[in-house]
């Protein structure tokens, strides 16, 4: 099911409200808002608030023995891909980037937030249908760039439906072919040449080893020959 708001602050804020309060927010409905006056992604940045592209949220819950609830920013990236992908016929040029970053001929084309909120994940999704942000230093897409853009509507169903099948998956095998299915569409491939800029602000070099099987955290092999656990930073 999904819900179409004309504005919101966020739609991240309203489902962790809802279940904050005991209002609750059942897995598999959406809150889509036509605009958002607050958005925002990781790391606290503000996301681009542009009309006609897509800005919602979902919840799902968390139960014992699955996969870390944060590896849901892959099941999310995924299914943006796979929307995207029905929505544009590019298949071809888009790619994901870890952590859960989509890219269309090499520009940002979604963002993603998870938040944990009373055993639930709440997970929020940006995606540039019709125009992209101008981002210093980072080059950004719209669907819009290579067709027409969908229907928010339309979009929202697409991507909900391809949420509900990553999301099973993810359940049913686990993380690991999660993983799989990232690496199989990352724009990385192993040995490829990385560079990490950690939340700290620091820069650290080297070359892609991997996803750790347990989480999904990046290794980072150095110059040495050692490798190093990333599991929070942008990559280039």
């Amino acid at each position: 099911m999904i819900r179409i708001v004309e504005e919101t602050g966020s739609t991240n804020a309203d489902l962790a409200a809802a279940l904050r309060s005991g209002e609750g927010w059942a897995e598999g409905v959406w809150l889509v808002a036509r605009r958002q006056t607050a958005g925002r992604g990781r790391q606290g940045r503000e996301w681009f608030d542009g009309a006609g592209n897509f800005m919602g949220s979902t919840v799902v819950s968390i139960g014992e023995g699955g996969p870390p609830p944060a590896s849901l920013s892959f099941v999310a990236a995924l299914a943006v891909r796979d929307a995207a992908t029905g929505a544009s016929g590019e298949s071809g040029a888009l790619g994901v980037k870890w952590p859960n970053d989509v890219l269309l001929s090499g520009g940002k084309l979604s963002g993603i937030l998870l938040e944990m909120v009373r055993g639930h994940i709440v997970v929020g999704i940006g995606v540039n249908l019709a125009k992209a942000p101008e981002v210093p230093g980072r080059q950004t897409a719209a669907l819009a760039d290579v067709s027409s853009p969908p229907a928010l509507e339309d979009f929202a169903a697409s991507l909900a439906a391809a949420f509900d099948r990553r999301l099973e998956a993810w359940r049913t095998y686990g993380l690991g072919a999660t993983l799989h299915a990232f690496l199989g569409l990352s724009i990385h491939a192993q040995g490829s040449p990385l560079t990490v800029h950690d939340t700290d602000g620091s820069v650290l070099s080297g070359s892609f080893a991997g996803l750790e099987e347990s989480d999904g955290a990046l290794r980072l092999r150095l110059a040495d020959g050692s490798e190093r656990v990333i599991r929070a930073g942008d990559i280039s």
